[in-house]
């Protein structure tokens, strides 16, 4: 009975989400449109190291990549936990199942920083011999990477200040108020990818 704002889709997929609004990126179409940007540079064993399945803006970045790529090779699907050495161990695999990849969708910055040092590790070159491209556009991570990382963007900010705004419109509505957001990403290109 407290008003309240989810940050980010709650729940399952698929589950009711209309009992507290939320504010979310498009994770799906930044999702879509990091892979489309990779197949556009005509890149053929395009990986994805995925977030925690457990979270939805995971799963939702997983179901981008499949939309793009639904016949993708599932040696090319590796599971990572949002960390830089979750990123590490998933690129470390990917290369072992796969050493033909030469591009990567990581689903969060951190995830693909750890990627591309093992990338570095293995004797890779980014973008050359790897393409990469990251989600978030943690511009401390993004611009401090060897190379810049391109990245799909969501404007954190901007959606929790829109969190406030809708939070404050469910205080003067009594608790009822305004449906639940999702804000659009955009492709930062820089010289992963």
């Amino acid at each position: 009975r407290v008003p309240a704002v989810y940050g980010g889709r709650p729940g399952r997929p698929g589950a009711p989400t209309d009992a507290v609004p939320f504010v979310d990126c498009d994770n799906r179409g930044g999702a879509r449109e990091a892979v489309r940007h990779l197949a556009g540079l005509g890149r053929r064993h395009i990986a994805h190291i995925a977030g925690p399945r457990d979270q939805t803006s995971a799963l939702d970045r997983i179901d981008g990549y499949a939309d793009i790529l639904p016949d993708a090779d599932p040696a090319l699907l590796a599971d990572g936990d949002f960390t830089v050495e979750g990123g590490a161990r998933a690129m470390a695999e990917l290369l072992e199942r796969r050493p033909d990849v030469d591009a990567v969708f990581a689903a969060n910055d951190l995830m693909a920083s750890g990627a591309l040092r093992v990338l570095r590790e293995w004797g890779r070159r980014v973008p050359q011999d790897v393409a990469l491209v990251g989600f978030d556009d943690m511009e401390s991570v993004a611009e401090a990477t060897d190379p810049p990382l391109t990245t799909i963007r969501q404007d954190v900010v901007g959606m929790g200040r829109l969190m406030v705004r809708l939070l404050m419109e469910r205080l003067e509505d009594g608790g009822a108020g305004p449906e639940s957001v999702i804000t659009p990403t955009r492709l930062v290109r820089r010289a992963s990818a």
